[in-house]
């Protein structure tokens, strides 16, 4: 198989609305969903088969490296009781995961002569991470460029998570039914920084357009 597009998918309202983006854009690519050991990882492959454009954006590629973090403590590896645990956005933390999906996607891009590695990470930094940053973004895509023929596409790097869910409205991506909860596996939790940033962009809209 051949094909000069990767984009990073995990089910979640932005990779969701840059599919539909590339889609618009006439880009063919092929989704490749990383099980990186998260435990919603089930959750976000069943929404992903739905979430996607239909036809051939629908064939998702899979790659399992979930033994990387088999004893990380971070609630996106082991799931929290919400009813008594109380979490912070340091507890979601896992070291390195932005610097392993890209390039986890650069390395599966390049074994399938692709050229682009799209991503959809956004300006959101909830709890600090060193590489989930506009600056960390900017030397990661450079250099995995400079070392290789793949290059980082990240389109919505410099969006809000409104500004995103905005785009998929206009692109009539399914955003209403994406899932990308950091502290449950199976219902989004709404308390989480992923959750917040989610309901409030999309409370926003909804009275944006109310108010039309």
């Amino acid at each position: 198989m051949t094909t000069e597009n990767i984009l990073l998918a995990s089910g979640g309202m932005d990779s969701t609305t840059l599919a539909y983006h590339l889609k618009d854009q006439k880009l063919d690519f092929v989704p490749l969903f990383i099980h990186y050991g998260q435990h919603c990882a089930d959750t976000e492959l069943a929404t992903l088969r739905k979430v996607l454009p239909e036809g051939k954006f629908r064939k998702i590629e899979i790659v399992d490296i979930s033994s990387v973090y088999k004893y990380s403590s971070s609630r996106f590896i082991k799931p929290a009781d919400l009813w008594s645990d109380d979490i912070s956005a340091n507890d979601l933390y896992i070291p390195y995961r932005n610097i392993l999906l890209l390039t986890v996607g650069a390395s599966f891009a390049h074994t399938l002569g692709g050229k682009k590695v799209y991503s959809a990470f956004i300006d959101s930094n909830h709890a600090k991470e060193i590489d989930c940053s506009n600056d960390f973004f900017n030397s990661m895509d450079k250099m995995i460029e400079g070392y290789g023929t793949i290059s980082i596409e990240m389109p919505f790097r410099y969006f809000t998570k409104y500004e995103v869910a905005r785009l998929g409205v206009a692109l009539k991506a399914p955003i209403g039914v994406t899932f990308s909860c950091q502290a449950s596996p199976v219902i989004p939790c709404g308390a989480c920084p992923n959750c917040v940033d989610r309901l409030e962009a999309i409370r926003k809209i909804e009275i944006e357009d109310i108010d039309k």
